[in-house]
């Protein structure tokens, strides 16, 4: 009997037990009781949905779903529209209600609440980069659009935005490389109330680790592809329902694979890092991983897998513009508050004109960030751009992290201010590969 069965039975029987008993009538109670009974069986049957979701196709496309490229602009200008700045607001209302309050118990616990993944997913966010068509949201091209959501979410806390921004990283591959069957199995999906854990995973356990030379191996079968690996810091893990995998293609190259969790040979370990732990990280083993040959994106395209890259970097680095936000929020009106020698310890020197190149570093960050992202959006080639925003994100992110701790002094070493969890999460933009895209 599956897992599904056992949890729609046991709904079932609750149902069948609650209602024929006597006292539900004696004490009134029979409406407030069916109520709950309601909520809580229809709860059960979607976990038990989500635990035995079987992807098929609801619609059969003659031809892939794509987006249009957003037009060209004449003029260099940034400044989000209306909408953008409307989605922005409403996604850093969401983050710091919901997130940053859940920021500390998440990273002790290294693993976001469930309650969170939900609320995010009813923000739809991944709704908006799927085509209409496909039951999304979305019109055209955005990739400026997707970074001011991820520096948004990241402004709540970055583990938990990396958690929550994951699932739309696979419903955006498949929507830029997928082929017509393979949007039209798990696309849906996405774009449905009950949105499946997912996650995009690249990186190896090494040092120096190159997204180009990968050890994850595909070789190719009679019957499709036989995968032999090892992903590392893979968010969302131990509960995602499917992943995207990069490996090393036989006498090909680099490419990306759908792998459903399910899949004989897929092992999922705990993999607790020194930050991102309220992402949930873990590691994907893969021993003689059997797939079916629709199951490669792009079929191999050399330029479809480093624009997956690319992509990545930019949300990476859009992640950490949030991030390093943040802290600079946080840093001001304490350095105004902060008493030493009789005086705010921002009177002094060192402390306003290191706040001030914080500032000015976020500034620089954010316009290499969407400059790369706007060029993405209008199809236009964002290859240097994108390695322009990674390398001054990935220096500067760390810089943030560790001048919050600084200035804190004492109180930037412990859990009862966040710095110390800034600083451990922006380490990690320097490191990561995959994971979420724009």
């Amino acid at each position: 009997m599956s897992t599904a069965d056992v949890l729609m039975g046991r709904g079932l029987r609750v149902l069948n037990r609650v209602s024929a008993s006597p006292l539900i009538d004696r004490f009134g109670l029979r409406k407030p009781a069916e109520r709950l009974l309601f909520l809580t069986s229809k709860n059960a049957f979607r976990a038990a949905g989500s635990v035995g979701r079987q992807f098929a196709a609801v619609q059969k496309l003659a031809q892939p779903a794509r987006l249009a490229k957003a037009p060209s602009r004449a003029l260099f200008d940034l400044t989000p529209s209306d909408e953008q700045q409307m989605l922005k607001d409403a996604v850093l209302a969401f983050a710091s209600e919901q997130l940053r309050p859940a920021a500390v118990a998440a990273d002790a616990a290294c693993a976001t609440p469930a309650e969170l993944l939900k609320a995010a997913a009813e923000l739809g966010v991944a709704m908006m980069g799927i085509p209409e068509e496909l039951g999304g949201a979305g019109a055209e091209r955005s990739a400026v659009t997707s970074a001011l959501v991820h520096e948004a979410m990241a402004q709540g806390d970055l583990g938990l935005a990396v958690a929550c921004l994951a699932p739309s990283a696979v419903s955006t591959a498949l929507v830029l490389w997928g082929d017509e069957g393979q949007q039209a199995k798990y696309l849906p999906s996405f774009a449905g109330d009950n949105l499946p854990a997912a996650a995009l995973a690249i990186q190896e356990p090494r040092a120096l680790f190159n997204p180009f030379e990968l050890q994850t191996t595909a070789k190719t079968v009679k019957r499709g592809y036989v995968l032999n690996g090892v992903k590392s810091l893979v968010p969302l893990a131990a509960t995602a329902e499917l992943f995207i995998v990069a490996a090393q293609l036989e006498g090909h190259g680099p490419a990306l694979f759908i792998v459903e969790a399910n899949t004989p040979g897929l092992k999922v370990d705990a993999e607790p890092a020194m930050g991102l732990r309220a992402a949930a990280t873990g590691t994907l083993t893969l021993s003689n991983v059997e797939l079916s040959g629709d199951t490669m994106l792009a079929r191999g395209a050399q330029d479809a897998y480093a624009e997956c890259i690319a992509l990545s970097r930019i949300a990476w680095c859009a992640l950490a513009v949030g991030c390093g936000q943040a802290a600079l929020d946080y840093l001001i009106p304490y350095v105004n508050e902060r008493l030493a020698f009789g005086e705010p310890i921002s009177h002094r020197q060192s402390v306003a004109f290191n706040i001030a190149n914080i500032g000015i570093e976020l500034e620089g960050m954010r316009l290499a960030t969407l400059r790369a992202a706007s060029r993405a959006e209008q199809g236009l080639d964002f290859i240097r751009e994108a390695a322009i925003a990674r390398k001054l994100c990935a220096d500067k992110a760390v810089v943030i992290g560790s001048d919050a701790v600084q200035l804190l002094g004492g109180h930037g070493f412990v859990k009862e201010h966040p710095a110390e969890r800034w600083y451990r999460d922006l380490r990690a933009v320097g490191v990561m590969e995959g994971v979420v895209l724009v």
